[in-house]
């Protein structure tokens, strides 16, 4: 007989970081972010236990293991209400991309940081005017004698406030023109030159929303990570956007199922009319629909992890996607369902539902929107035409 499950390790992995977000729970976490306090306890806790920095090399400090392993942990942590998504950010993209082309002194530098929580870094990608059109890119980096100066400006960055370095997505200035051709910067936020607000949001999240400025920000040549001149000089890039579509998902999918939770439970207890509203099938059918679409949403990010610790990136990318797309998806419909199953108790701070509603909703924005990944899916995976 063949059935499908994980690896007995995943599940191991899985059932450890459970208990230990559980520990903390929801309450602790949304007590934190409406004080404006960050979650640095569990941060450096699932660190210590070896979670944070999962996947990076274990010479440079980290487990060794993939993305799917990251994806889990994230997963988990969201699960028991407690998601971070300064893990989408430090160890999945930016962990990455160092592993991959960094130099092995790069590694030694920001890796076992990154692994151990306490050098976090910062991703800074998305411009003002370019919105996702990431080829529309205007932040510059002109070469000097010794290094590079940059200049430009960033919004939407999260956890700049508490990273040490962030990792700056920028094009050569000869290049400003003509096919994108981007250069990544590890640069220290304490720079000079380096400025940062923050965006006041709605969403309850103890990581906070930054426009970045950048002027005149002188760096060494070693700040540059990977080859801008290279006939792929895109690969960098993507070996960060692959994962940080992965984790998107699974920070969705751990969303959905924490709300589910909730509402199963509530549905088992509340009792109207005589018996538990669960028993209505206009109560448990919605749920059970999510319950679907989740574990949907939950095999296609399994694939797409697969695919890239497989180093298939273009097969990865189509799925990373597609996963990232049904995993928002799902986790909008899975709340939704979970305020409504609740009532009125669905839309207040008690019962922990209603704040879930944006959270869940920034997941069809970011990190790429819905309309771009159906772009992507129509011309790559349909072959047809180019729409924009």
């Amino acid at each position: 007989m063949t059935r499908y499950t994980e690896t007995e390790e995943r599940q191991t992995l899985r059932r450890e970081v459970a208990r230990l977000a559980g520990k903390y729970g929801r309450a602790w976490f949304t007590e934190r972010a409406r004080a404006g306090e960050k979650t640095t306890d569990l941060w450096l806790e699932i660190a210590r236990q070896g979670y944070l920095g999962i996947n990076i090399p274990e010479q440079y400090g980290g487990g060794g293991g993939g993305i799917g392993d990251t994806a889990a942990v994230c997963e988990e942590l969201a699960a028991q209400g407690c998601p971070l998504l300064m893990m989408v950010v430090s160890p999945a993209i930016c962990g990455s991309i160092i592993t991959r082309y960094g130099t092995e002194e790069q590694r030694r530098r920001w890796l076992p940081g990154i692994a151990d929580g306490t050098g976090t870094v910062a991703f800074a990608i998305t411009e003002p005017d370019a919105g996702t059109n990431t080829h529309d890119i205007a932040t510059t980096a002109r070469r000097t004698d010794d290094g590079w100066v940059l200049n430009g400006r960033k919004i939407y960055i999260s956890g700049v406030d508490e990273a040490e370095h962030v990792l700056v997505v920028a094009r050569t200035e000869d290049a400003r023109t003509g096919r994108l051709r981007p250069a990544l910067f590890v640069v220290p936020t304490a720079v000079e030159g380096l400025e940062y607000r923050a965006i006041p949001m709605e969403i309850v999240s103890p990581e906070q929303q930054f426009q970045v400025f950048l002027d005149d920000i002188s760096l060494p040549a070693d700040a540059l990570v990977g080859d801008p001149d290279a006939d792929d000089g895109l690969a960098p890039l993507f070996a960060g956007l692959n994962p940080e579509r992965i984790m998107a998902a699974s920070f969705s999918t751990g969303l959905a199922r924490f709300a589910l939770d909730r509402a199963a439970a509530y549905a088992r207890e509340r009792a109207v009319f005589g018996a538990p509203i669960g028993t209505h099938q206009a109560v448990s059918h919605p749920l059970a629909q999510s319950k679907i679409e989740v574990e949907l949403a939950r095999l296609m990010t399994q694939k797409a992890a697969a695919l890239y610790d497989a180093g298939d990136d273009l097969g990865a990318a189509e799925a990373a996607n597609m996963a990232k797309y049904a995993a928002a998806e799902a986790a909008c419909d899975a709340v939704d369902r979970a305020v409504q199953a609740h009532g009125g108790n669905g839309i207040t701070q008690e019962y922990g539902m209603a704040g879930l509603l944006v959270a869940t909703r920034a997941g069809r924005i970011a990190p790429v929107t819905r309309e771009m990944i159906l772009n992507f899916v129509a011309m790559h995976s349909l072959g047809l035409p180019k729409s924009y």
